[in-house]
């Protein structure tokens, strides 16, 4: 399961993709490693692949997503129950890392390689896709909205930018609105600079 440190003020993850492969007596197992935040985003990802690899005979997965350890999904794709997507998310959670997305497709080589075969092929596959790409730490965030006058605009975003706060959604015009995330670690010290610019209206997303 993922690990939340500093009084879940940080989270482990991936930034990038990464891919692998990992043969065993002729099948092919090709691992996909993606950052995802949403199931959404999940399903294009797999959508895409399986359009990618028509004649693949599986598409399994894994993933886990948000901080609080309770939202994962596993498939064996037609695989032995327990012989693909369980192995695929251990190692995701051995790396403690969350908003993780692992796909492995797999081509079949003609040999049966029996349960522990299957289990140690896709794990080899996800661990090797997953070696390929650094894992980050990045700040839990809270979102939040902000309205102002477009004349507090380089006042909000001096802000913004001291605190590394991610700028989700924006609409600028005479009056502005804003969608950011705000780190847990620094949220104090956020809120304060904002409220001390006054026009500034805040109300927190969730």
């Amino acid at each position: 399961m993922a690990e939340i440190d500093n009084d879940s003020f940080y989270y482990n993850t991936i930034e990038k993709a990464g891919q692998a492969e990992f043969r065993d007596r002729g099948s092919r197992f090709i691992a996909y490693a993606y950052p995802v935040s949403t199931v959404n985003e999940f399903k294009e990802l797999l959508a895409a692949l399986k359009k990618e690899h028509p004649k693949a005979v599986h598409h399994c997965f894994a993933y886990r997503l948000g901080l609080d350890g309770n939202n994962f999904r596993v498939s064996d794709d037609g695989e032995p129950s327990g012989t693909a997507g369980k192995p695929i998310l251990g190692q995701i959670d051995s790396r403690k890392l969350t908003n993780v997305l692992i796909v492995v497709v797999r081509y079949f080589g003609g040999t049966l390689l029996g349960v522990p075969g299957l289990i140690n092929a896709y794990k080899t596959a996800a661990t090797l896709a997953l070696q390929v790409i650094p894992a980050v730490t990045k700040p839990v965030l809270d979102n939040y909205r902000l309205h102002f006058d477009y004349t507090q605009m380089n006042d909000v975003m001096r802000v913004i930018k001291h605190f590394d706060c991610p700028v989700h959604k924006q609409d600028i015009q005479l009056f502005c609105h804003l969608e950011i995330g705000i780190p847990k670690n620094r949220m104090d010290e956020v809120l304060f600079r904002l409220k001390d610019l006054r026009v500034v209206e805040m109300e927190k997303m969730i």
